[in-house]
């Protein structure tokens, strides 16, 4: 009697579960169109951010001549580099 749900258990229930789990993971691993929308509003967001501190840091680096920023110096390369690599990875994926 016990063979009776101990076969069906190992050939039907274990590779349903594992089988099940597997694609649960596959789905999960991924990233949906509106994730991507959300990130490249949230990456210009950004950009149009940084510019306006670099803005906002000029105006009042001109009307006080004692102010020392505390962030980067505007448009300097190490300042700006992070953003340029992800203006070119999003070219590479429109481009693709």
């Amino acid at each position: 009697m016990e063979e009776l749900i101990v076969i069906p258990a190992i050939f039907i229930g274990l590779p349903w579960i594992i089988l099940h789990y597997i694609t649960k993971w596959k789905t999960a691993a991924t990233i949906t169109n509106d994730d991507e929308v959300l990130l490249e509003e949230l990456y210009q967001l950004a950009k149009r951010l940084d510019e306006r501190m670099d803005t906002v840091e000029r105006l009042v680096a001109d009307d006080s001549p004692d102010f020392q920023p505390a962030r980067i110096v505007a448009d300097q390369e190490v300042d700006n580099q992070k953003l340029r690599e992800l203006d070119r990875l999003l070219a590479e994926k429109k481009g693709a």
